[in-house]
């Protein structure tokens, strides 16, 4: 039962890293890239039901990939275990966001900074993840 409360923490912690990191980047896309490139206008999001429901599935995502995560590092201090759990969700994410814009007939370049987008995601969910482990707050998953 230990276990499973902190797979539930480590979710949590994965969830919340998530969601903060998404209204981030949609605040990025929106006031920052969009202005300068006008290429990436698809990025540009208002607060409607599009973006709820791609905060609620970023933050669902991020629950997914902690509770995983520490699943994946345990309590090993290999870098490339980290980064194999990080590029391997965010591969996933992003290549499938790549593949929808080759597919569309507009440009693929909004679908590429959505596609770094979703390993920046990742990579702030791990560092999350790290320090809530490094601070006690979580307890790695013992082999």
């Amino acid at each position: 039962m230990v276990e499973r409360i902190e797979s539930l923490k480590a979710g949590i912690v994965g969830g919340l890293s998530m969601c903060f990191t998404f209204i981030l980047t949609s605040l990025l896309n929106t006031f920052g890239l969009v202005k300068y490139f006008e290429i990436l206008a698809s990025l540009q999001s208002n607060v409607n039901w599009h973006w709820w429901i791609g905060g609620a599935v970023a933050t669902f995502t991020g629950l997914l990939f902690g509770v995983t995560y520490r699943y994946i590092i345990r309590s090993d201090k290999n870098p490339q275990l980290k980064a194999g759990g990080v590029l391997a969700f965010g591969l996933v994410r992003g290549l499938t966001q790549i593949e929808l814009g080759w597919n569309s007939n507009s440009t693929i370049w909004p679908f590429l900074v959505l596609a770094a987008e979703s390993l920046l995601w990742f990579a702030f969910a791990a560092i999350a993840l790290d320090i809530a482990i490094k601070l006690h707050w979580l307890k790695p998953f013992s082999s």
